[in-house]
């Protein structure tokens, strides 16, 4: 019961915090460079995003079949593909914290630290193929 209470602290901070900060990016910004140069990179990391996305999933969605056709369980590129669906979902989500996340999350020894973190977490806790 702590850890949902946890977990939905944890989540409505998030949810209330980053659009705080990404509003506050987008000014400070804005103010900067202005108006127009903010949306046309809000717009540029969003296409470029989606293409890094598209061809990073394809990739992995080759894996996962090649471990299927071995006869392996796929659960690396599973995990990658999954912080790849993550990182499409920020990206098309205009900020710039979201963009620097999503982008991050397009970095391989990224991600698989974070798989491996994940591992390490939780694999006590229950069974991590």
């Amino acid at each position: 019961m702590l850890a949902i209470v946890r977990l939905s602290s944890l989540l409505f901070t998030v949810f209330v915090a980053t659009p705080v900060i990404e509003i506050a990016l987008f000014v400070v910004v804005g103010s900067r460079i202005g108006l127009g140069p903010t949306l046309l990179i809000v717009i540029v990391t969003a296409v470029l995003g989606a293409s890094l996305v598209s061809r990073q999933s394809r990739t992995e969605w080759a894996r996962v079949r090649a471990d299927f056709a071995a006869g392996v369980f796929p659960g690396r590129p599973l995990a990658h593909s999954a912080m790849i669906l993550v990182a499409g979902t920020l990206l098309i989500t205009p900020g710039f914290l979201t963009d620097a996340i999503g982008f991050s999350l397009l970095i391989p020894g990224v991600r698989e630290a974070l798989r491996q973190w994940g591992m390490r977490r939780y694999q006590n806790r229950m069974t991590v193929l």
